[in-house]
């Protein structure tokens, strides 16, 4: 099992999330009011955590909870974020 940051685990996420709705990042960014830069930071993988208001916010533009966001195997065995 690959361990993976949270920052990572988000990206991976977003980009399923696109490509089983057949949407690109940018039409992601349109539909959930986030801006595309931001959004191309977190897919990009600029960022090392994304708050959870923007993660709300994309959860709004796919019309799903946050719940449903995290519901992915890809959080599963994060590592350990305080050394």
């Amino acid at each position: 099992m690959i361990i993976l940051n949270i920052g990572e685990a988000v990206k991976l996420r977003i980009a399923d999330l696109c490509m089983q709705r057949n949407i690109t990042i940018n039409k992601l960014a349109t539909i959930s009011g986030v801006t595309q830069s931001t959004l191309n930071n977190i897919t990009g993988g600029r960022n090392k955590g994304t708050n959870i208001s923007t993660i709300k916010k994309l959860c709004d533009g796919l019309d799903i909870t946050i719940q449903e966001f995290f519901d992915s195997d890809v959080f599963n065995g994060l590592e350990q974020e305080i050394k």
